[in-house]
Parts: C-alpha cells; sequence; structure tokens
C-alpha cells in the first residue's frame, strides 16, 4: 500500500508544537511499524519557511498551491498567528479546495478558527483550546462547541484542544489506522498516553494504566477520575459498567493492566497530591475529596507509594512554598 499521505497546513504565528507534535508521532509509527505508512509534509501559502511564535523557523515542504491529488489527512496548526490566519482569504480558499480531496480534516488547538472560518465546522461539534471556546462558539454560532473533549471527531472532521492534545489526536488516528498494538508502541516510545479519555484534567494514574477497549469499561475510568469520592466498590463499578462483578474484575485486570482496587487508588493519590499541591484544605478534607476512608487511609497509601506522608508533600511541593 502507498503511504498515507498526511499535509500539515502552517503560516506564520503557529504554535510550532500544533504542527511537530503530530508529525512526531506519525514519524514515530513509521519507525515502529518498519514501513513508511505516512508520508508527512508541511505546506504553506508561499512555500517558504514560518516563523513560530517562539521564534523558531518551521521548513516548509510544498506551497498550498502546489498540493495535488488525493490527500489522507488534512491538518491545521494553531497559535497566535491564528488572528491573521483566518483574515487570509487565500488561506482560507486553499483549506476549502483541499478539504474535499481529504478522507479526513484535522486542527490542532485555534486551528479550528481556519476550519470554521472555511465553513467545514458548521453543523458540528468541535473543540479547542480552553481559553478561546468561547470566541469560537461566539463567532461562530452553527458551531456546537464542547470545552471539555481533549479532541472531538464529528463525521470526518478533527478537532483538538491545546498543543499537546494535537499529540493525543494523532495517536487516535494511528490507533484507528494501525491499530491498537502499533498505537501503544508509539505511545511508550513517546511517553504518552495512548489514549487520554475526556476532558482537560487527566491524571497521570492513567499513564501507567491505559485505556480500555470496552466502552463499559472505557466510561467507567472517567467517571472515576470525575467521582473519586464516590463509592468505587467492586460491585459498584461491575455494576456502572453493567457486567457481573467477577467478570468485571477479569476484564478490568486484562484490560488496564492492574485491579480495579488498585487502578482506584491510584486515582484518588493522583487527586489527593493535586489537592496538595494546590489548595489550603486541611488533610482530613483533602483526604475525603479524594475518596479515602480516612486521613490515616491516605497516610498510608502516601507512605507507600511516594515514601512520604501528606504533611510532608505538601511541605516539598504545595505552590505557595514553590
Amino acid at each position: 500500500m502507498a503511504p498515507r499521505g498526511i499535509v500539515v497546513v502552517v503560516y506564520p504565528g503557529i504554535q510550532s508544537l500544533d504542527a511537530v507534535g503530530p508529525i512526531e508521532v506519525f514519524s514515530t509509527a513509521n519507525r515502529e511499524a518498519g514501513r513508511p505508512e505516512y508520508a508527512l509534509g508541511l505546506a504553506a501559502l508561499s512555500g517558504r519557511s514560518v516563523r513560530a511564535m517562539s521564534g523558531l523557523a518551521i521548513g516548509v515542504d510544498h506551497r498550498l498551491r502546489d498540493v495535488r491529488g488525493a490527500i489522507d489527512t488534512l491538518l491545521v496548526a494553531g497559535g497566535d498567528g491564528t488572528v491573521d490566519a483566518m483574515q487570509d482569504a487565500a488561506l482560507v480558499a486553499a483549506i476549502q479546495r483541499l478539504a474535499p480531496r481529504s478522507r479526513r480534516v484535522a486542527s490542532v488547538c485555534s486551528g479550528a478558527f481556519i476550519l470554521a472560518e472555511a465553513g467545514l465546522l458548521d453543523g458540528r461539534r468541535a473543540t479547542t483550546h480552553w481559553s478561546v471556546c468561547d470566541a469560537l462558539a461566539a463567532r461562530y454560532p452553527a458551531i456546537s462547541v464542547d470545552a471539555d473533549p481533549i479532541f472531538v471527531r464529528d463525521g470526518n472532521i478533527f478537532t483538538s484542544a491545546g498543543v499537546t492534545a494535537g499529540m493525543d489526536l494523532a495517536l487516535a488516528l494511528v490507533e484507528d489506522d494501525l491499530g491498537r498494538d502499533l498505537a501503544l508502541r508509539v505511545a511508550r516510545r513517546l511517553v504518552l498516553f495512548l489514549r487520554r479519555p475526556g476532558n482537560q484534567s487527566q491524571f497521570s494514574a492513567q499513564l501507567a494504566a491505559q485505556v480500555a477497549q470496552r466502552d463499559g469499561i472505557r466510561d467507567l475510568q472517567q467517571w472515576i477520575a470525575d467521582h473519586p469520592d464516590a463509592d468505587l466498590s467492586v460491585a459498584k463499578m461491575a455494576d456502572r459498567a453493567g457486567m457481573s462483578e467477577r467478570n468485571f474484575a477479569r476484564c478490568f485486570k486484562d484490560e488496564i493492566g492492574v485491579t480495579p482496587a488498585r487502578y482506584v487508588e491510584n486515582v484518588r493519590l493522583e487527586v489527593a497530591r493535586r489537592l496538595l499541591e494546590e489548595t489550603d484544605e486541611t488533610i482530613a478534607v483533602v483526604a475525603a475529596s479524594s475518596g479515602f476512608a480516612t486521613a490515616e487511609t491516605m497516610r498510608r497509601v502516601f507512605v507507600r507509594a511516594l515514601r512520604t506522608g501528606p504533611t510532608e508533600y505538601r511541605r516539598r511541593f504545595h505552590a505557595a512554598a514553590a
């Protein structure tokens, strides 16, 4: 099979990681597959290098008008330069010309504004960087803007949240194209989540325990992250997943790699760490908010996992101390 053609659209003032991050994911997929699954190219109106927000010069492979034939994935980067880019009639027209020739169209961060200006998001659900979701919704009322997800798929249109979320999106596309096993190898190589679920607040407990393939367990993972202080007994979780306790425990361990109890404990530990770092709540309140039965239970988990207690952890890592 011929490599899938990936065209990344850039312009002056892009966030460099919006372009480079997905390219690294696709190129790593090529290396892990041992063959060129993707043919990667950057395109700009002028065909010359563009200057990113950081001042980095980004080399360009093609002028947009010279991009011919079918495209597998058309991806538009975001950044501070989006404000000028979305008002560039030639750039918007190029996107409108290339989109129908693309199997799928995607944006990273504020690149969604360019897709919106091209009329590609009308009547669709979309997301962008959390800081400009309100602006996207106000400017383009025909779009259903969702500020929570890391990325959104609506038909063959994909939009993602800010910066590193573009890598999450690219990894999901690799999984769609080449399967979970290869995507997992790419994730491990790049030290990424295989697929970050849900909203922008993702806990690192889910880095070691990857997202399940079964919808019921995958949805449960997100629910646990959102409700760490709920009753998360095996019986309750099995019921929420629509499974028997025995089958749930077995499937959870097979898909996630840890037992349900250990997974819940890891998520609660991450919640407690965040609260200790960012708030002045008492240890007892932190324990209750994180889902630990008592402050002493939380202390034992901290000592076992981190080799320090909650009080000492706060002393070292609280934002005020920093």
